[in-house]
């Protein structure tokens, strides 16, 4: 068992769990580590520590009950719920291939590529000149079948590998609280049809730590009607966190699947929110910022 499987298994284990509060000893179990070194791995991968953690699914299960008419929200902040610091708001200027570039499968275009660790699992990059054209975690299939998939994305681009280049680039994409708050933008490259671009890019203003729903989504593109559309074009992102479609839960305020895992978009949003400085939005307020910045 590899390290990011044992930090899916504790995600798991807490995401069934976590109104038990179970304690470090007991995760550390679930892992099948020390308490000492569980807590300096899951620190590690996850961005916070195991308590902060539990502390954000604790005030995601008040929200929920909230919705259901119990009045527990007040006191799950009053335990202290709101994040240690601040993850930066990663700005990305997202460039759309032309229709015409889109018919010559990425001929001509240069991608440099290669697998990084990040908080998350593995994941392969590609980068060309025009920006970041594929972000995909690594599925249980291997590296193998996620290079597939790229040539399969871009088949007439020539690609050349660079783990190092690969890594440096995930460490601008997966910074933490304690990156460079002035990194200049991160350029992005991406086809799709224009009602999917328009999507990535509404996307791309709801902030780390807050949620929308699709219908939210949908509304902030001036298409109310289009929440299943929009469902789709998530489904497309050929970008994985970088547009960040893991902040897109169901009207009823479940967390739903996600492309990459569903444990892994829970650990996503827990890290997101435990990084926050201050408590963010709430979703209405969320789609109508994005909505006010379209």
């Amino acid at each position: 068992m590899n390290d990011y499987e044992r930090i899916a298994r504790v995600i798991r284990y807490l995401d069934e769990h976590h109104t038990l509060q179970p304690g470090l000893d007991e995760l550390a179990h679930v892992a099948g580590l020390s308490q000492s070194h569980f807590h300096r791995m899951f620190s590690a991968w996850v961005g916070v520590t195991p308590k902060d953690f539990l502390q954000c699914l604790t005030l995601e299960h008040a929200k929920a009950l909230l919705r259901a008419g119990q009045d527990v929200l007040s006191a799950a902040l009053d335990a202290g719920l709101s994040g240690p610091g601040r993850l930066h708001d990663l700005c990305v200027s997202l460039e759309a291939m032309s229709p015409g570039e889109m018919k010559i499968r990425g001929s001509g275009l240069n991608i440099r590529f290669g697998v990084a660790a990040t908080p998350f699992g593995d994941c392969l990059i590609g980068e060309s000149e025009r920006g970041v054209c594929h972000l995909a975690f690594v599925a249980d299939e291997g590296r193998d079948a996620a290079i597939d998939e790229l040539h399969r994305k871009w088949p007439e681009a020539r690609l050349t590998r660079s783990d190092r280049a690969a890594a440096g680039l995930a460490s601008r994409i997966f910074g933490g609280p304690d990156a460079d708050s002035k990194r200049p933008t991160l350029r992005a490259f991406v086809r799709g049809t224009a009602f999917q671009v328009r999507v990535w890019r509404a996307l791309l203003r709801v902030p780390p730590g807050c949620l929308v729903t699709y219908g939210q989504l949908a509304a902030v593109i001036g298409q109310p009607r289009a929440a299943r559309s929009v469902g789709s074009a998530l489904g497309q992102n050929p970008l994985a966190y970088l547009i960040p479609c893991h902040r897109v839960i169901r009207e009823t305020g479940v967390i739903g699947e996600y492309r990459w895992g569903r444990v892994r978009k829970r650990a996503m949003v827990a890290w997101e929110t435990s990084h926050r400085m201050e408590r963010g939005p709430s979703l209405e307020a969320t789609a109508t910022a994005a909505g006010s910045a379209s």
